[in-house]
């Protein structure tokens, strides 16, 4: 641009200094033939035609200017343009993405032909230290844990394990608004039958622990349930609702001693006075614990109580003889105060056994009554629970599962008196932490009886009779018998259990525990009264993934 204005003005200036310099004939010719003034006419002229072309020039360059400056503003549009080009995909992708799960129903279910299944379950991987070795898995056997004269009285134990790893499905559905349908049921891998065991596969069975069904009738107040589930007596968190029930969150899966509980066949109707208040009673499947007797019964009676297991029963086991269902009545009540809301229920149990006694059959009546509170002594903060039955023949639904009955020289079935308690914390210090400390015993009355021989021998019989010889029970080395009947088994536990993740893909929790339980047998001949100890560490660490 500025070459081109050189090169004009300089040609203009040679136009000028030619006219100057013309030869002289020529000039003198020019001054004869032009005059002065038209002279200064060319002049200005040439000097109009400079500046106009001085002007064009300066407007040309300033037109450049703003046409570069455009041009500079439209490629910065268009850098500008390309990259929110890039951006809206992205965008797009996360509006659509925002519109799909605002769509998507707010819960984890599967919907399938009008039902609605929920599945649940962890998968566990446990461990276990013993000081005396039960021969046990992840369940402890609080009523068996030896005495000094047994070698396993003298060693300890350590197991890993994963069979406490559970599965569930609760499929949900509604008949009208009034009327509702549900089908649970719950599977772990506790199941052992002959077949299970640690030498190499582990091939353990799977078992079932509850499954059953339910009807609600909301505008009856009315609640059937049917199959295998927590026996009525379990210790429920509100109402008398299945799948409410609270056993205490120990790692040990039999739980505390004093925790009444039993998974079992049952039918069970319940009302609710506006979720207020609730009654029920169920008919559960009856099973009796005996207890013999350290002597065997005289020869004169002929006694039949249970039989080995028929046909799909583990032929290992045996099988009480049963005629009527365990009958369990409850009632239940949620009371509100100070901000809380507690939760307060009393049950009455009924139970009946039966034997074969001298060709004829006879039966005797065992009953029960217990009672179970929950409050929350800082609301979301610390729980408070305690439970208990006391009566007669109520061993099976304790934890240590001592003997329900015993018999009396002439083969008649006697129930054993029994108290069963459990109290217990669980303190809440963040939403990921929970500590617990529990406590709980079972204790039998002695029920013995004396028989006196033609040779005028006294000889035991029955539960707990300080007759029986326990001389055996102090050593590996001592002599005598070894009755060892057990009158009382406490246990004190703690534990925590933390969850670092919650979240989409689940949750995580581990925890540990440590409880110490002692087993303290009746006195029996020259006062001696056995006692075992048994410190156990659990450890646990589930995955959620429902």
């Amino acid at each position: 641009m500025y070459s081109t204005k050189s090169l004009i003005i300089g040609a203009s200036l040679g136009a000028l200094m030619s006219l100057g310099t013309a030869p002289g004939a020529e000039a003198k010719q020019s001054q004869d033939d032009l005059s002065s003034k038209e002279m200064a006419r060319q002049i200005q002229a040439l000097r109009d035609q400079v500046e106009s072309l001085q002007h064009r020039l300066d407007t040309q360059a300033a037109a450049q200017e703003q046409t570069k400056a455009a041009a500079d503003g439209a490629a910065a549009q268009a850098a500008a343009a390309k990259a929110q080009a890039t951006e809206i995909p992205a965008q797009v992708e996360a509006q659509v993405r925002t519109a799909v799960d605002a769509a998507k129903p707010k819960t984890d279910k599967i919907y399938y032909n009008g039902v609605t299944v929920t599945l649940g379950g962890f998968l566990a991987a446990e461990s276990v230290y013993r000081s005396r070795s039960e021969q046990a898995d992840i369940g402890s056997s609080f009523g068996a844990i030896p005495f000094n004269n047994s070698a396993l009285g003298q060693t300890s134990e350590l197991r890993f394990t994963a069979r406490q790893s559970r599965f569930s499905a609760l499929a949900e559905g509604d008949v009208n608004p009034d009327t509702h349908l549900a089908f649970y049921s719950e599977v772990d891998f506790l199941g052992a039958a002959q077949t299970a065991n640690s030498n190499e596969s582990n091939s353990f069975t799977p078992r079932i622990r509850t499954m059953y069904g339910t009807v609600d009738w909301n505008n009856l107040g009315l609640h059937f349930l049917a199959g295998q589930s927590w026996s009525l007596i379990t210790l429920n968190s509100k109402g008398i609702a299945p799948r409410t029930e609270i056993p205490p969150p120990a790692i040990d899966a039999q739980y505390v001693p004093g925790f009444t509980w039993t998974r079992q066949p049952q039918i069970r109707l319940t009302k609710d006075f506006n979720k207020q208040v609730w009654a029920a009673v169920s008919l559960e499947n009856p099973q009796t614990t005996f207890y013999t007797g350290a002597n065997a019964l005289p020869a004169t009676v002929h006694l039949n109580y249970n039989a080995p297991a028929g046909s799909l029963f583990n032929s290992a086991n045996t099988m009480s003889l049963n005629r009527l269902p365990d009958v369990v009545a409850k009632i239940a009540v949620d009371p509100s105060f100070a901000h809380r809301t507690a939760h307060l229920e009393a049950y009455g149990l009924y139970r009946s056994f039966y034997e074969r006694l001298n060709y004829s059959n006879q039966s005797a009546s065992g009953a029960g009554f217990g009672a179970g509170l929950i409050v929350p002594l800082i609301p979301k903060i610390l729980d408070f629970q305690v439970s208990g039955l006391a009566g007669k023949g109520i061993g099976r639904y304790g934890s240590g599962q001592l003997a329900d009955v015993t018999f009396d020289p002439a083969g008649n079935i006697r129930p054993i008196s029994e108290i069963e308690a459990m109290a217990g914390l669980t303190l809440h210090p963040t939403p990921k932490l929970d500590i617990y400390l529990f406590a709980g015993e079972e204790k039998d009355s002695a029920q013995s009886y004396d028989l006196t021989t033609g040779t005028g021998a006294v000889v035991g019989y029955g539960y707990g009779n300080p007759l029986y010889s326990n001389s055996g029970c102090v050593s590996e080395t001592a002599t005598g018998g070894c009755a060892g009947n057990t009158r009382l088994i406490q246990q004190g536990t703690a534990g925590f259990w933390y969850r670092p993740y919650a979240g989409s893909f689940g949750r995580i929790q581990w925890g540990l525990q440590y409880s110490h339980t002692e087993r303290k047998a009746f006195a029996g001949a020259g006062g001696i009264a056995p006692v075992a100890n048994d410190n156990m560490v659990f450890g646990s660490f589930r995955y959620y993934p429902y």
